[in-house]
């Protein structure tokens, strides 16, 4: 759009000088009129823009000139040609990859990079097209760090995967103009057998850390209760306390009916009658 603004001032402007020559010698008039619209459009092709996100790359005759941008640059028409690159940050798929873990478990495994060109005339000179590069690259290397490691670290240490792949292509990419700002394991898919061996791996051992807790639990229930009874003994009137508390924790409702075979006064008077000749032997 700037490019043809410019184009229609150029134009008007030499437009109206062509006018002027041609009323005073009609052949150079129209000579100028026609060179006037080849030089407008040369003036717009010259003058390019590149936004705060882009760098241009000029080559003059198939040989790097310079890198331009961001703003107003200028270039020779047919000898120049600029190759715009946008430098923001890219996200790349990594598509599905189909590897063998370290303990022989078939998996499929996606990500995700995120990297930005970082030196235009690398990214243009020394790869094709450095998206393309960057996704074979870090699917090679995405199969190859999957290999070296078991299930159980694949599925635990995505994080670290992602660090260790991040390494691996930032060493390459770097000569290609680019920089890895981050690679994240996206899923990890298993045969269903190898899921559902797994589940049941994790309920067995949700039910025995539950058996465990459950033996921890009584045998503390166990203990408890036997420093309670040895309290009551060693307490006269503590069975009697602990019978009225019973009692009364049945609640006041008229269903509810208390039998007591041999009142507790009884049983106490039984107890010191027994125990009073072994005291006295």
């Amino acid at each position: 759009m700037v490019n043809f603004v410019i184009f229609l001032v150029v134009l008007a402007i030499t437009a109206g000088i062509s006018v002027m020559v041609y009323q005073v010698n009609q052949g150079t008039g129209s000579l100028l009129g026609v060179l006037s619209f080849f030089f407008a459009l040369a003036v717009a092709v010259a003058i390019r823009i590149a936004n705060q996100w882009e760098r241009a790359v000029i080559l003059r005759l198939g040989r790097y000139s310079r890198t331009k941008g961001p703003g107003l640059y200028f270039i020779i028409p047919i000898i120049d040609q600029a190759i715009t690159i946008d430098t923001r940050i890219l996200t790349l798929d990594i598509p599905k990859q189909q590897a063998i873990t370290k303990d022989n478990v078939p998996v499929a495994v996606n990500g995700v990079a995120y990297f930005n060109v970082e030196k235009a005339d690398d990214a243009v000179i020394r790869v094709q097209s450095y998206a393309y590069a960057m996704s074979q690259y870090a699917q090679a290397t995405l199969r190859d760090v999957i290999g070296e490691m078991t299930l159980d670290q694949l599925l635990a240490e995505r994080e670290r995967i992602g660090k260790e792949i991040e390494r691996a292509v930032e060493v390459e990419s770097r000569k290609w103009g680019l920089k890895v700002s981050s690679i994240k394991i996206m899923d990890i898919e298993m045969p269903e057998d190898l899921k559902k061996m797994m589940s049941r791996q994790a309920s067995a051992e949700r039910e025995k850390r539950a058996t465990i807790t459950k033996a921890e639990g009584d045998k503390m229930a166990a203990f408890n209760l036997a420093e309670a009874a040895k309290t009551m003994f060693e307490s006269p009137g503590a069975m009697q306390l602990r019978t009225l508390q019973t009692i009364d924790g049945l609640g006041p409702s008229a269903s509810n009916t208390v039998l007591l075979a041999v009142p507790v006064d009884i049983m106490e008077a039984v107890k010191k009658f027994v125990n009073k000749p072994a005291q006295g032997a």
